[in-house]
């Protein structure tokens, strides 16, 4: 079947396996409330949830963690990586296979084995990580399976953070805010935007950190694009910067947006003024029991008042945790129907689009209490003027 671990081979998991066994656990109940008898985990972010693996070797091969009530759960993994998912995962029954071709069959003997073959299975229909091909490939092997789209269940589960979680959380934070603050401080006429995210690079590394994720960096026209990847454009005065950062910490990423300008842009004002009160009255909305459908429609009356609809075009947030966020967890988006919990952590951003495509806007990493929102970031949400 397997091999053991060599001593070699010292654990990886960031967390007690006591942790990994709580969260299968709330899992297994989701699928059994959902009335499935077992379920294939392949999203990236969910298997390193479960298992404290972060599922890298998958990123061109599937690597399903089989999750059944009363039994092990059991990785089907490419042989390559064997070792690896031993070493940084806390799952010890692992099965391999060789090449792309070889996964159905080796898959469908452990959901056979499993008795399976004819029983309601969940798969993460919705998410990264299982091509379509993946699944025709494990009905053709096992035709009777009954296929069920359980892309919701572990996002539904990881949405609320236990306490270690949330150390984590507020961890990734204090380095989140350390990148906004250096990202400010930069700002001189000339300084490029390679520049800036080399000085916040250095300074998380000098300050202990384990290092950011920069979804983008931009000066002037550049912030026109959404998730822009830093350049060697230099930044003119009077001009506006943007930024999207966040710290990591045991694979958690609690991102914030913030904009700037340096010197003077009325427009860029202007705007961020109308961002700043749409991100207030959203945040002012967030309270355990509350949709986040009915926090995102507080959110557009501030729009709506303004009259000027087109100038949000985007949802107004949405959970974070492991990776910053993934496909399938929950969203503040219109008529979304998930009930805000606490312990839940948000990402309440708000981009708004100047007539010219600029792009504004502010954010704060929130964390749902029975209070309501925490504010987690120690900057402002202001518009930053250097």
């Amino acid at each position: 079947m397997t091999s053991t671990p060599t001593a070699v081979l010292a654990s990886g998991i960031p967390f007690p396996k006591s942790e990994y066994d709580r969260r299968q656990t709330e899992v297994l109940e989701a699928v059994g409330r959902a009335e499935l008898d077992a379920l294939l985990v392949t999203a990236h972010s969910h298997l390193q949830y479960l298992t404290g693996y972060d599922g890298k070797g998958g990123y061109f091969r599937p690597f399903p963690l089989i999750l059944v009530p009363g039994r092990t759960p059991t990785f089907v993994v490419r042989e390559y990586d064997e070792q690896t998912v031993h070493a940084y995962s806390c799952v010890d029954e692992i099965v391999p296979y060789t090449h792309q071709a070889d996964f159905a069959k080796v898959c469908g003997e452990v959901l056979r084995r499993y008795g399976l073959q004819n029983k309601a299975v969940g798969f993460e229909l919705g998410c990264w990580g299982l091509a379509p091909a993946d699944l025709s490939a494990i009905e053709a092997v096992l035709p009777g399976i009954r296929v069920a789209d359980a892309t919701r269940i572990v996002p539904s589960i990881s949405a609320v953070k236990s306490e270690l979680e949330l150390e984590a959380m507020r961890d990734s934070i204090t380095m989140t805010d350390l990148a906004i603050v250096t990202f400010q401080n930069s700002l001189k006429e000339g300084i490029t935007e390679t520049e800036v995210a080399a000085a916040i690079r250095d300074e998380v590394e000098r300050s202990g950190g384990e290092g950011v994720m920069l979804n983008s960096l931009n000066f002037g026209e550049r912030t026109k694009l959404p998730h822009g990847e830093p350049r060697r454009h230099a930044i003119r005065n009077d001009e506006p910067a943007t930024l999207e950062v966040g710290g990591i910490r045991k694979g958690y990423v609690a991102g914030v947006f913030r904009s700037a300008v340096l010197g003077r842009n009325v427009g860029t004002e202007s705007l961020h003024r109308l961002a700043e009160a749409v991100l207030e009255a959203t945040i002012a909305a967030i309270n355990p029991g509350v949709t986040a459908g009915e926090v995102n429609a507080a959110a557009r009356k501030v729009i709506d008042r303004d009259g000027r609809p087109r100038v949000l075009r985007n949802r107004t947030g949405y959970q974070t945790g492991i990776n910053w966020s993934d496909r399938g967890a929950l969203s503040l988006e219109p008529e979304a129907s998930d009930i805000l919990k606490p312990g839940m952590t948000l990402h309440v951003l708000v981009i708004l689009y100047s007539e010219s495509g600029y792009m504004v806007g502010t954010s704060e990493q929130i964390l749902v209490t029975d209070r309501g929102a925490d504010i987690m970031s120690s900057t402002p949400h202001t518009l930053f003027r250097a």
